[in-house]
């Protein structure tokens, strides 16, 4: 991976929540081939959590601006750390997929590290472009089906 984007613009900088968001969003196989690569790299990988559980979906009720859970869902979680470099990474997405979890946490773990970071930030900054299309797309969609009606 080289250390610029396809413009030839260095890559954008990412908050950790940011980053977390794009790669819960992000293709799953592209996400374990990252951290394929970066495993090599990372030395030893103590893993403190690799789980699967449900857990309650908060949502907001948008007329009276009140908090509810909505019902649960099924999460899988992956908590590491690279005790070479003290530093913890961190995944959660919504399903059974411990593997995407456990990538997420080590690109999470490797970001925090600067291992692969420029390789990191291509990806993410693909992966976000991609996601903002696709976000377009559906509501594009959406507004296409809406009905406005008057009232006299």
């Amino acid at each position: 991976m080289n250390d610029t984007t396809e413009a030839g613009a260095p890559p954008a900088s990412f908050s950790h929540a940011s980053m977390l968001d794009i790669l819960a969003r992000a293709d799953a196989e592209e996400i374990k081939a990252v951290a394929e690569d970066l495993l090599d790299e990372l030395g030893p990988v103590e893993v403190f959590v690799n789980r699967t559980g449900l857990a309650m979906l908060p949502y907001t009720d948008t007329v009276q601006n009140i908090a509810f859970h909505l019902g649960e869902v099924l999460m899988s979680e992956a908590h590491i750390r690279l005790p070479d470099y003290g530093v913890e990474g961190y995944g959660a997405i919504i399903g059974r997929d411990l593997e995407h979890a456990m990538a997420m946490a080590v690109i999470d773990a490797s970001f925090t590290a600067e291992i692969g970071k420029a390789g990191i930030e291509i990806f993410l900054t693909s992966a976000q472009h991609r996601q903002t299309e696709d976000d377009d797309i559906k509501l594009r969609k959406v507004e296409a089906t809406r009905v406005r009606m008057e009232t006299f």
